[in-house]
């Protein structure tokens, strides 16, 4: 041998270890993300691999060998089943029993019949297209963290590459016969290959993990557990990040004697109430548009590239969906008001035309609720409310 290749399965099995020790505790103490557990069993099968194939390697017993070979067909298939779980969130199991079952009926029979060396062939060639599957799976979510995503990929090939080098030499030798382990330059470069490909490995999972946890705090920072809107320090970000131009319209909506639906039947039915009014702005949102839960029972509807006639006609849309789904839901006469302000001819001010909408509001409100007041450069108007059929279906 040209290295010292048992030392170098060791090193596999040492690195290997302390990576499932590191995925188990990261699992453990956040819980959040299956698929780092996944991974973790996975790379458990390698370590059972790597010590039954170093002993493979210094007394070829054939049982021993296909126990080897089903141990790292398992660590693959598991492995690809976890980026499918990354990717789709799907459980992993179903996949990765399919997929180790069917390799290693196509990759153990020869071996009984005397025939390792081709036993050893289909088994490298196997783990390569496993290893080609999974980079396959996770470049499909590259979207999520492209740079991690994409040298995860890269090591997942890289391993692969080294596995199919290793079918190729033994398809070369012609040696379907060989009563030890395959021992040629091409399993030292996967052995190598191997080492740094379960270190890499090992660390982007983690990176990926810490990125998506990062995400989701983000997220849960930014939206309104209740409703599922964003909330209000995601609406002024969003304008900041995304500045309206053209005619930009806001509409500020605000449940009519919300104090008294909770006074007369409790909180629960009032974060009914709001539920219902959350799921009526979402049903009304046309592409580029944003409703966030403004505060409290105020939601804040921004419209882009609008007219006066055409706004009004949304937020009548929005206030008669929401008396439908409270009435046909909890059996409730519930109303809204809306106050609706746009963009001065000389300029858009989000602050400006956000306290516009505000007074309009407050307009509706003073002149008997259940109503939108719609503010303009040079008017305020008025509307009283006219019934419209849900747009629910």
């Amino acid at each position: 041998m040209l290295l010292d290749y048992p030392s170098l399965l060791v090193a596999i099995g040492f690195s290997a270890v302390c990576l499932v020790g590191i995925l188990l505790a990261s699992w453990i103490a956040a819980r959040s993300d299956g698929f780092l557990l996944t991974s973790a069993v996975g790379i458990a099968f390698v370590v059972l691999h790597v010590l039954s194939y170093r002993y493979y390697v210094a007394d070829p017993d054939p049982w021993v060998g296909v126990l080897a070979i089903a141990l790292l067909l398992s660590a693959f298939s598991v492995l690809m089943a976890t980026g499918r779980q990354f990717r789709l969130g799907i459980p992993p199991w179903p996949s990765a029993s399919l997929a180790a079952g069917l390799g290693i009926l196509v990759t153990v029979p020869p071996f009984f019949f005397g025939y390792d060396g081709l036993s050893f062939m289909l088994f490298n060639l196997v783990a390569g297209i496993l290893l080609l599957l999974t980079a396959w799976e996770y470049w499909q979510g590259r979207g999520e963290a492209p740079l991690a995503v994409l040298t995860m990929c890269g090591l997942y090939a890289a391993t692969a590459f080294s596995f199919l080098l290793c079918a190729l030499a033994l398809g070369l030798s012609g040696r379907f016969a060989l009563g030890e382990a395959p021992n040629g330059i091409a399993e030292i470069i996967n052995v190598i290959v191997s080492i740094i490909g379960v270190a890499g490995i090992g660390a982007l999972t983690l990176a990926l993990n810490q990125s998506r946890l990062a995400r989701a705090h983000r997220q849960e920072a930014m939206t309104d557990l209740l409703t599922g809107l964003v909330n209000r320090r995601a609406l002024f970000d969003h304008v900041r990040d995304h500045p309206l131009h053209g005619d930009a319209a806001i509409v500020l909506f605000d449940v009519d004697r919300f104090k008294s639906i909770n006074d007369q039947h409790g909180h629960a039915t009032g974060d009914h109430v709001l539920v219902a009014f959350g799921a009526a702005l979402q049903a009304n949102l046309a592409f580029g548009q944003i409703a966030a839960r403004y505060g409290g029972e105020e939601f804040a509807l921004i419209l882009r590239d609008i007219g006066v006639d055409t706004a009004l006609r949304q937020a009548e849309a929005v206030r008669a969906d929401f008396a439908a789904r409270v009435r046909d839901g909890l059996g409730l006469t519930c109303s809204a008001s809306a106050g609706i302000a746009f963009a001065q001819p000389n300029g858009y001010d989000f602050e400006a035309t956000l306290n516009a909408a505000d007074q309009m509001l407050y307009q509706a409100k003073r002149t008997g609720r259940d109503r939108v007041a719609v503010a303009s450069a040079r008017l305020v108007t008025v509307v009283p409310f006219t019934p419209l059929p849900s747009s629910r279906p």
